[in-house]
């Protein structure tokens, strides 16, 4: 954390607004022929494109969405970016330009949001979309981020949640719950450094975890991938707010149900000890934990051998006609009903 009794930090009040946006974007680079104006002007300019535009907001407020205590700076600028451009990539989208704005308290010098933004511009240069405007003022108390992402994609090529059919098959990239315990582990340690502030843990053992959760990534080789593949889901969400919920989203929206299987549910092995350790339940953190912005999707059964054997993907379930409701089928061959269990904004 800065301080901002610090000599070497700049209080914002000495440069300004326009000094301040200046210095943050001035490295910036345009990756995009449509990008025609970025940041600079009253208005950002984009060139009218033949395809639909895609347009996602997301806001973080300190204290509710990050904790400053074990959250560098520029590992949130980086997530901030990132789990805007996942709700594109979750539409089969192309991620193109971002805004950003923030608000910051007096505590923050310069120096930070310049860190900040370094996590803001490593994002844009990972994922190649451009910076094009956003706003910057002050705040009362801590840091508040709020992230438009825009995208685009052929109308025919885009993916709602609404598109899933009975008989189905119900697949999720990558691994979960590994997000959710990093940030078990991070509040263990914050926790003892609060009563030894000399204690120096060995993190080593978590390092899959912490990772994602302080520095996560969007799935945007899935969109590829799948269009090698010639693959169009028929619905798709990303995991943010954890599994049960999306897929309730899924099954509301397509009017279906769902049944989903215990022992198909991809665990890195860092989680399934992590679980043992805080004497957790596998399963039940990963229907109920989120921010692993991983990808859910159904694909027509017909598709199946397109995907079989592909290490981005596991087929955990089907969906089933609506009145069958959203279950479970456990390792016992027991079904549960599904209920959400995941991240609530209030």
């Amino acid at each position: 954390m800065f301080d901002n009794k610090d000599k070497s930090s700049t209080p914002l009040d000495k440069i300004g607004e326009f000094g301040l946006i200046k210095q943050l974007t001035e490295n910036f680079k345009v990756y995009h022929k449509d990008t025609f104006k970025g940041v600079g002007d009253d208005a950002a300019v984009l060139n009218a494109s033949k395809l639909q535009t895609l347009i996602t907001t997301d806001l973080l407020i300190e204290g509710v969405h990050f904790d400053l205590a074990y959250m560098p700076l520029k590992h949130l600028g980086y997530k901030a970016v990132i789990v805007n451009l996942s709700d594109l990539y979750a539409m089969n989208a192309e991620a193109k330009q971002i805004t950003v704005s923030i608000a910051v308290s007096n505590r923050f010098p310069l120096e930070a949001i310049k860190e900040l933004y370094s996590g803001i511009k490593l994002a844009c240069d990972t994922y190649q979309v451009d910076l094009i405007g956003g706003d910057t003022t002050s705040s009362t108390k801590g840091l508040l981020i709020s992230i438009t992402a825009i995208g685009e994609a052929k109308k025919e090529e885009i993916v709602y949640r609404s598109g899933a059919k009975k008989n189905d098959l119900l697949v999720v990239t990558g691994d979960l719950a590994a997000a959710y315990l990093g940030l078990q582990v991070l509040e263990r340690e914050k926790q003892v450094f609060q009563i030894n502030p000399e204690s120096q843990p060995d993190l080593t053992k978590y390092s899959y975890l912490i990772e994602r959760q302080l520095k996560p990534e969007a799935r945007k080789d899935i969109v590829q991938i799948l269009k090698d593949l010639k693959v169009k889901p028929t619905s798709m969400i990303d995991i943010s707010d954890g599994l049960s919920s999306e897929i309730l989203h899924l099954c509301e929206q397509s009017q279906v149900g769902c049944n989903l299987f215990e022992e198909k549910i991809p665990l890195d092995p860092q989680v399934i000890a992590t679980c043992e350790e805080f004497n957790l339940e596998s399963t039940t953190v990963a229907l109920s934990s989120g921010e692993d912005y991983e990808l859910l999707f159904t694909i027509d059964q017909k598709d199946y051998d397109k995907i079989k054997g592909n290490p981005n993907f596991t087929v955990i379930g089907h969906m089933t006609n609506k009145n069958e409701g959203t279950h479970l089928i456990t390792r016992a061959n027991q079904k549960v009903e599904i209920i959400a269990q995941g991240w609530r904004s209030f």
